[in-house]
């Protein structure tokens, strides 16, 4: 089902048990930049996100010709 796999989605990354490894503002910004990276090259639209210490939030669209799993994986 193609429309299913190209919808907007929310999606929620978890370090492996919970730890914080986002507290500091230089990793929160690896985040950001692998964010504008996949977006820069078409792979993906972002709505919103969301950065906390051990985890993190997106509310993102992987665009057509691009994989759901791939995109996942690669972010």
């Amino acid at each position: 089902m193609e429309y299913a796999r190209h919808a907007v989605q929310f999606f929620t990354a978890v370090f492996n048990d919970w730890q914080k490894l986002l507290t500091d503002d230089d990793y929160k910004q690896l985040v950001i930049d692998a964010l504008k990276f996949r977006v820069s090259r078409g792979e993906v639209k972002v709505g919103a996100y969301v950065i906390m210490p051990n985890h993190i939030h997106l509310i993102w669209r992987i665009q057509n010709g691009f994989e759901l799993e791939t995109g996942q994986r690669d972010f």
